[in-house]
């Protein structure tokens, strides 16, 4: 079953700015796909924001392979997830409504012509319409239980234009609450196989972005988990990863005890 914003009631435009698949199924785990669209809706600069075509298939635009690996997980673990449905370049759902990097002008070398003039009321039509949505349909799905458990997907491209190689397969990213994170990276270093990177390749969560208030601000389990997109572009890829972690999550909630 899948559940749109447009079925569930959201006024305006009529876009769907994010998907729930699983909305029926009562699993404490709850997957999110914050960069899971490289869609730019109509109502965003005509639909175009002047980024060439290659350009929005890269990880600039979302995280790649990721909406596979989530919706194959929520199958895999029976558990619901919330997927968004436009690019991060729009306005990104990970992020903070204060962070400066909310919208960006500039990424991995590539300009965002349709963003360099967006100004305050622009900005605030992308929140309305895209981002308060999205995270509003979040927050009511992370308090459907008082044992939620959050575990948000992301893709990270395995090497940036200006940056070296990167060699990890997967990073567990987490901030002060190291109640799940511990128990699932002591879980994937027990794969030989693995190269796994712990705040890698990226440091911790930002304030304001979409684990810190969504599960950290109510003290709720929760991880940050990315895969290296070449990794994962295909849907064998995807599948894969998502049979393979299931698993190892169960594995490591019960090691939590909680």
């Amino acid at each position: 079953m899948e559940m749109t914003a447009a079925a569930d009631g959201m006024p305006g435009t009529g876009f769907q700015p994010y998907h729930v698949i699983g909305k029926e199924r009562a699993s404490r785990w709850l997957l999110t796909c914050d960069h899971a669209s490289n869609v730019v809706p109509d109502f965003v600069s005509g639909g175009d924001l002047g980024v060439a075509a290659p350009d929005m298939a890269r990880h600039i635009a979302y995280d790649i392979g990721a909406a596979g690996v989530t919706r194959a997980l929520a199958s895999a673990l029976d558990c619901p997830a919330i997927l968004s449905n436009f690019s991060r370049l729009v306005i990104d759902p990970n992020r903070g409504e204060n962070d400066p990097t909310l919208v960006m002008k500039l990424y991995d070398g590539t300009i965002i012509p349709g963003n360099r003039q967006a100004d305050q009321a622009e900005i605030q039509m992308r929140l309305n319409k895209l981002y308060r949505p999205y995270h509003t349909k979040l927050a009511q799905m992370a308090a459907r239980r008082d044992d939620t458990v959050m575990v948000s997907i992301h893709s990270f491209t395995p090497q940036l234009r200006a940056g070296p190689p990167r060699p990890w397969h997967i990073g567990v990213l987490y901030a002060a609450d190291t109640r799940f994170a511990h128990p699932l990276l002591d879980r994937l270093r027990a794969e030989p196989d693995l190269c796994v990177g712990e705040n890698q390749p990226y440091g911790g969560h930002l304030p304001g972005d979409a684990i810190a208030r969504h599960a950290i601000a109510h003290q709720r389990l929760n991880v940050l988990i990315e895969l290296r997109s070449d990794l994962i572009e295909t849907q064998e890829g995807q599948r894969a990863w998502a049979a393979r972690l299931a698993p190892m999550l169960r594995d490591a909630l019960t090691q939590t005890g909680l």
